[in-house]
């Protein structure tokens, strides 16, 4: 059962309505994973995309690192009755991480590079696309390894003095070969060795959550493969556009890519 109700900013009717009708884990704020419950058989949209709701009426949202400072949710219930409610999105300020040494050609690809960039985001892009009926990401979160943080969701990366998109991951740090686990239930929808992200592993948890490894050194699940939370996947490593061993976790809710750090325990488990 999903834990505390918040209320969100809404007519007084409006939102006592919505707060018997849904219940909340988490609340709406840049670059949040939420996650809630609704009366089986209701519909949703967030910010007018379609919103999977499980048979028992299980729901994820996500929020964009950059999302304005309000959402509308549109809740169609099983009676017919139709609501918006206007969800205020917390704003978050981002760090700013420059990053020195590395070699030129992971900065600044050249046209084969390129290309191979291009049809490898695709790859990536279907896997986060899929819109499975598992219900995986209702569990806790779990830490996918031990070690260093050495980077943070969202900050501006400066690659070698150039300035790059932000940092979509969390980056745990520690020695080539040190285990890897799933941070949540799933089957593996992608398997691969990328131009940035070096070998990598995206796991599907079920209504657009993913979760993706990175800089691995070795892969020991293949494509397809259903994986429960806490079962070694991989070994970390130093593949890709990196300057040390390291896994580079990341969450999305579809292309969106979220912060895993709030949902994981306070310490590494």
């Amino acid at each position: 059962m999903i834990g505390r109700r918040i209320l969100l900013a809404a007519p007084a009717l409006l939102l006592a309505r919505a707060a018997q009708a849904i219940e909340w884990r988490g609340a709406a704020a840049q670059g949040a994973l939420v996650l809630g419950r609704a009366e089986p058989g209701t519909r949703l949209a967030l910010d007018g995309r379609a919103v999977r709701v499980s048979p028992r009426g299980d729901f994820a949202l996500g929020f964009a690192r950059d999302h304005a400072a309000e959402a509308r949710l549109a809740v169609t219930h099983p009676s017919g009755r139709v609501q918006t409610l206007r969800l205020p999105v917390a704003p978050r300020e981002w760090d700013v991480q420059r990053i020195t040494g590395l070699p030129p050609g992971l900065v600044t690809p050249d046209e084969a590079a390129l290309r191979r960039i291009t049809a490898e985001r695709a790859q990536l892009a279907a896997a986060r696309a899929l819109d499975s009926g598992g219900t995986d990401f209702t569990e806790a979160m779990a830490w996918p390894a031990r070690g260093r943080i050495s980077g943070i969701f969202g900050s501006q990366r400066i690659l070698n003095g150039q300035p790059r998109q932000p940092h979509y991951g969390l980056d745990v740090a520690a020695p080539t070969g040190t285990p890897i686990s799933a941070a949540l239930g799933g089957r593996v929808s992608l398997s691969g060795d990328f131009f940035f992200f070096g070998q990598i592993l995206v796991i599907d948890h079920g209504h657009g959550v993913n979760t993706l490894y990175a800089h691995l050194s070795e892969r020991l699940v293949p494509e397809g493969a259903q994986v429960a939370r806490g079962d070694r996947i991989a070994r970390m490593g130093a593949t890709g556009r990196v300057t040390g061993p390291h896994l580079h976790f990341s969450l999305s809710w579809y292309q969106t890519f979220l912060d895993p750090q709030p949902l994981l325990p306070a310490e590494q488990g």
